[in-house]
């Protein structure tokens, strides 16, 4: 008789807490007590489950390893690693900002590039009529007509 193995794949967002604190800190490569402190002065906040376990994500590893990254090997403290991250996250705010406002930009011109079409054709069919009260009349509702030109040498 074989045995038959069977893989079972399951896709989990990477936001979603999964690994419980011993788990995390070995991926990240660090002390679980170090992860307690992380999360103490507010660099990391893990989910909790229904027991009030830890369970970190995988976004949650990949900054941790970015933390480790700043403290070794640039050698930034702590609040330095706290105010780089602050500014990354104001910097992404700013983008996304900027990308609203570049789409409406583009919703403006692409509007007044129609009104400008809109307004050209009005003035195409609006000519003003040099009655008395000088009203404007539609090109196709205006009769021709003639005018008469007195010259000084008596042509006419």
């Amino acid at each position: 008789m074989t045995t038959r193995r069977t893989t079972t794949r399951i896709e989990v967002s990477s936001d979603r807490g999964v690994f419980m604190i011993s788990v995390a800190a070995e991926l990240a490569d660090m002390h679980p007590q170090t992860l307690r402190m992380y999360e103490q002065r507010g660099l990391i906040e893990p989910q909790r489950s229904p027991k009030g376990t830890r369970l970190y994500s995988h976004e949650d590893v990949q900054l941790l390893r970015r933390i480790q990254q700043m403290t070794a090997e640039l050698g930034l403290n702590l609040a330095g690693v706290e105010r780089v991250l602050e500014l990354e996250e104001q910097l992404e705010r700013t983008r996304r900002r900027v990308a609203g406002l570049e789409r409406r930009r583009a919703e403006l011109e692409a509007e007044i590039k129609g009104l400008e079409g809109k307004r050209e054709a009005v003035r195409k069919d609006i000519v003003r009529y040099q009655g008395t009260r000088g009203e404007l009349v539609r090109t196709k509702d205006v009769r021709p007509f003639s005018i008469p030109i007195e010259r000084p040498d008596g042509g006419g």
